[in-house]
């Protein structure tokens, strides 16, 4: 009996409006996520390496320890491969543009989102009761008679 009340406890909670929209925003959030990192990789270092002596950034490491065989590496991956112990501030250089684009973008996210709520709270709702002319109770705004009085109201 009580499996089945956690169970239906848990679908509730699965299927609320909050977690649902969690799901999408981590979905979108990790597609953004490829297209940040494409964008830091492909198109913003490749220009910033050129300008700089044709550096390519994801290749700046440093061999703290050498492998077997010992270096020159080339790459990270061939050292890597090696077993060579390496400190890639190349990569880390790239995660870090990767990070602060991402978070730009959150942030201009969030800012739009903050406005439209404050339009919409600043925007008042369009009344829908008015007062009787000749008892002053409250009555629908289309009402053409007066529920409580009987009078008859002015079309306006």
């Amino acid at each position: 009996m009580a499996s089945s009340s956690m169970w239906k406890e848990f679908r509730e909670f699965a299927v609320k409006g909050n977690v649902v929209d969690m799901a999408v925003g981590i979905i979108i959030g990790a597609a953004f996520g490829s297209i940040a990192k494409s964008l830091v990789s492909d198109i913003i270092m490749p220009p910033i390496g050129l300008l700089l002596g044709n550096v390519d950034f994801s290749a700046i490491f440093w061999v703290l320890k050498e492998g077997s065989p010992a270096g020159p590496y080339p790459t990270v991956a061939e050292a890597a491969k090696a077993g060579a112990v390496t400190m890639n501030v190349g990569l880390f250089l790239n995660l870090v543009v990767n990070f602060l684009i991402v978070s730009f973008a959150v942030f201009l996210l969030v800012k739009g989102v903050n406005r439209l709520k404050r339009q919409q709270e600043a925007t008042p709702a369009a009344p829908t009761a008015k007062d009787c002319p000749y008892c002053l109770m409250s009555i629908p705004i289309k009402a053409v008679r007066c529920g409580h009085c009987a009078a008859d109201l002015p079309t306006e």
